[in-house]
């Protein structure tokens, strides 16, 4: 469905350069120069790795925060306040975990003022719209993963939108269901008897935005910027599996590896500028040994498009298992490839004790683990809460979910034997 692009967008930002100001005083610039349009009958996707702004973006065009620099309009118009018309649904599900479907959807809709019988009528048709009927009076606990996220869709819908943003909606379902989920959505879109008029998706789910999108905004990181804008043209529906999907596919997989897997190093900022947010690659321990596995199990060395295929797993989570790898040495990146350093070699050789040394010793190389280790060293007990990490991920990586980056992190230490976490009490200890 094509855009009509002879009146203003929607929505836009022009020129929008975004930085956070770190409690010591340290400028942390997480957007550069960005420009992205939203226009009615078409849908858009933020796509690129974690750390280049795509969450950042999304909320600058809902109003949710104000830019450093740089325009935000509103068909034409500079934004004033929350952009009208838009409604979000998030990567989590973001419930209230003691109201029912019912009333989780009834709650945004009390907060927007409606009258109880309107309320209660868009209620019954945004969980008709996004297939809940009959689960109306059950709570979240009582729901799957995909389940839950349609009650997040339902309340977003009732809101009757003029667009719809979704911040990688579809990541915490499994396959079938984000498949399912999509298609859905995008019938809901295609309807034009009701709203949403426009959708923003961001993802790092090539596939995803393949099939979805009409408009690919391609990013790079530190800082976020427009990489290229990739216009696709395909009819829909599109078959995820039909050649001209997959051609489109294989031309952004180009795009994106010559960039976030560089020869090259890239040039070095100015001094005492502005500092980069530091990356926690979003990749399970597991992921990260499974690929040193595989790589050693086949002479060292494969070209990332194949790995994902023969493994069976979506680009973007084999690239960041692949980044993850890289950031501790394991792994580089010379043109596609994928190959063992002498250290990832070692770490495949080595048994289980040898592993986690091995681990440890890169982790603590890095800013985000040292720092907390030498705090714990000098804290009572050696042991801190969980908010006192959460606090140094904001500080370390504004631009990301810092519970997401939280589970990673904790995930690393405590395969590498370097810290301890008490769920029951919530606080982290030196191992």
């Amino acid at each position: 469905m094509a855009a009509d692009t002879a009146r203003p967008p929607l929505y836009a930002i022009e020129g929008v350069s975004h930085t956070f100001v770190l409690p010591s005083g340290q400028r942390l610039e997480v957007l550069r120069d960005v420009s992205v349009e939203i226009r009615e009958d078409e849908v858009v996707a933020l796509l690129g790795p974690s750390g280049c702004g795509k969450s950042t973006i999304l909320r600058i065009l809902a109003g949710l925060i104000k830019p450093t620099s740089g325009a935000v309009k509103v068909r034409g118009q500079p934004l004033l306040g929350m952009a009208p018309g838009v409604a979000i649904v998030f990567q989590g599900f973001a419930l209230f975990p003691w109201m029912t479907v019912v009333e989780n959807v009834r709650a945004v809709l009390q907060a927007a003022g409606l009258p109880p019988a309107e309320a209660a009528t868009r209620i019954a048709d945004a969980i008709r719209m996004v297939g809940l009927a009959g689960f109306e009076e059950a709570y979240p606990r009582e729901l799957s993963g995909g389940m839950k996220q349609r009650v997040g869709m339902a309340r977003a819908l009732s809101l009757r939108p003029e667009a719809l943003f979704m911040d990688e909606p579809f990541s915490q379902v499994d396959a079938l269901t984000a498949e399912a989920l999509r298609a859905e959505i995008l019938d809901i879109w295609s309807a034009k008897q009701q709203d949403p008029s426009a959708l923003l998706l961001v993802s790092h789910d090539i596939k995803e935005v393949v099939t979805m999108a009409d408009r690919i905004v391609v990013l790079s990181a530190n800082p976020g910027r427009v990489r290229t804008v990739v216009e696709n043209r395909l009819p829909r529906p599109r078959d995820p599996r039909s050649p001209e999907v997959l051609a489109l596919v294989d031309r952004l997989h180009d795009l994106i590896t010559g960039h976030e897997l560089p020869d090259l190093p890239e040039p070095a900022a100015p001094a005492a500028v502005e500092a980069q947010p530091e990356i926690l690659p979003s990749a399970p321990v597991g992921d990260v040994i499974g690929l040193i596995e595989w790589l050693d199990a086949r002479g060292g060395q494969e070209d990332v498009f194949r790995i994902a295929a023969e493994t069976g797993r979506e680009f973007g989570h084999l690239l960041t298992a692949v980044k993850a790898a890289e950031l501790l040495e394991l792994v580089d990146t010379p043109k596609r490839l994928a190959v063992l350093t002498s250290g990832g070699k070692a770490f495949a050789a080595a048994g289980p004790e040898g592993r986690k040394a091995a681990w440890r010793e890169k982790l603590l190389t890095l800013r985000l683990f040292a720092d907390v280790r030498d705090a714990l060293a000098v804290a009572p007990g050696h042991r801190l809460p969980r908010d006192f990490v959460l606090d140094t991920i904001v500080l370390r990586m504004p631009a990301e979910d810092y519970d997401r980056v939280f589970q990673i992190w904790i995930g690393w230490a405590r395969y590498g034997d370097l810290f301890a976490y008490d769920e029951d009490d919530g606080t982290v200890s030196l191992q």
